[in-house]
């Protein structure tokens, strides 16, 4: 499932975050990357254990956390901690590549990369180039996203940053383990759950109608099902 998943950050969080990054020490972005990717990868990034690092962290999690339409469509059960990256100049594109089917975190534990995301810290019209560009059986999708907006995409897709040929794309990334881990199941869940909704706004109807209690019965059983806790 292609997702976009709008205003995670506020502009406030997001100017925070851009001031927090604008002191940041910024190095190679091929010391996170794995052996095919490495060949591809020319971008800056933010060292993993730096002052800067920690505090957008923060930041990021606390949006995704309090984000329903995030946690619908992802169902974590771990996410990997957030990392920057930065694209101009001479260090200006990702070629073609697929993620590590696992991410190993410093202290030991290890997530597997069911979803990729990305969060754009950079408006559009900050920068020329710089689309995320994935890989479906529908063809290509080219992404550009306001800051603050994120997009998740399978962890099994072949996508690559386009060259920035003006400005500066500043943007987050990271994995997500989901407690589905079928990328079809997940989409069904998604969009029951989206339905579910819209039938709870519905004036006519309220959480005792045999119709949301039915489907919301549905959705739980299906999810118990497909459920790795």
């Amino acid at each position: 499932m292609l997702l976009h998943v709008k205003e995670v950050l506020s502009k406030d969080e997001v100017a925070r975050a851009r001031a927090i990054l604008a002191e940041a020490p910024w190095a190679d972005g091929r010391i996170t990357a794995g052996t095919q990717s490495a060949q591809a990868k020319n971008n800056r990034q933010l060292p993993e254990d730096c002052e800067a690092t920690r505090a957008c962290q923060q930041l990021l999690l606390q949006g995704m956390e309090r984000h329903a339409l995030f946690f619908s469509a992802a169902l974590p059960k771990q996410i990997s901690p957030p990392l920057f990256n930065r694209y101009g100049g001479e260090a200006n594109a990702f070629g073609n590549h697929v993620d590590s089917a696992v991410r190993y975190m410093r202290n030991g534990a290890r997530v597997r990369t069911d979803i990729s995301c990305t969060l754009f810290l950079s408006e559009p019209d900050e920068y020329d180039g710089g689309e995320l560009m994935i890989e479906d059986t529908f063809g290509e999708h080219r992404v550009k996203l306001a800051a603050g907006d994120l997009v998740l995409y399978p962890g099994t897709s072949v996508h690559r940053v386009e060259s920035v040929t003006r400005g500066e794309r500043i943007a987050s990334y990271f994995w997500i383990q989901s407690m589905v881990r079928s990328d079809e199941q997940r989409r069904l869940l998604f969009d029951m759950d989206n339905h579910l909704r819209r039938l709870r706004s519905d004036s006519s109807l309220g959480e005792a109608d045999p119709s949301v209690i039915g489907l919301t019965s549905t959705y739980h059983n299906l999810l118990r099902m497909w459920l790795d806790v």
